[in-house]
């Protein structure tokens, strides 16, 4: 992908938010032929933006790739690192798609589950724009962030 077909801007304010400094982290370490290296934080965090015209240009029926399905893992694992940090209690994310991309995402603090979303056309996983993705990741952990305050004895079991 080159620099022209980038949706997101280097000078993005929201490359700064805590979710996305975490997945950049997360997309880092799952790289292992260093696909990444040299890359900017918006060149990675690029293809997650699925703008109106790419998400058009995706089939509205069709099977998730592996980058796709670890773009998903990445982000739910971000969730799970995030309300571990502000809660200090671990938080455990599961997440389960079959080869059609229908699945299920949960994330457990003890015994509680926290998080709980339900999968589907996972090939098409993405958000409008690096803020509709930190307005929407900032609503999952407050909410999880109440569980865990309501239910503090199955969170901390």
């Amino acid at each position: 992908m080159s620099a022209a077909n980038l949706v997101v801007a280097e000078d993005d304010s929201f490359l700064q938010s805590d979710i996305v400094q975490d997945m950049i982290k997360q997309l880092r370490a799952i790289d292992t032929y260093d696909t990444y290296d040299g890359w900017s934080a918006a060149r990675i965090i690029d293809p997650i933006v699925l703008t109106k015209e790419r998400k058009k240009a995706i089939p509205v029926i069709g099977d998730p790739d592996e980058i796709t399905i670890a773009r998903l893992k990445a982000y739910y694992n971000s969730l799970a690192t995030l309300i571990e940090k502000k809660t200090g209690l671990m938080a455990a994310p599961m997440v389960h798609i079959s080869h059609e991309g229908f699945g299920r995402a949960l994330i457990m603090v003890g015994k509680l589950i926290v998080v709980d979303k339900i999968l589907r056309d996972t090939h098409r996983f993405g958000f409008a724009s690096l803020e509709d993705l930190v307005e929407k990741s900032d609503k999952v952990i407050e909410k999880a962030l109440g569980l865990i305050e309501k239910y503090n004895a199955a969170a901390t079991d």
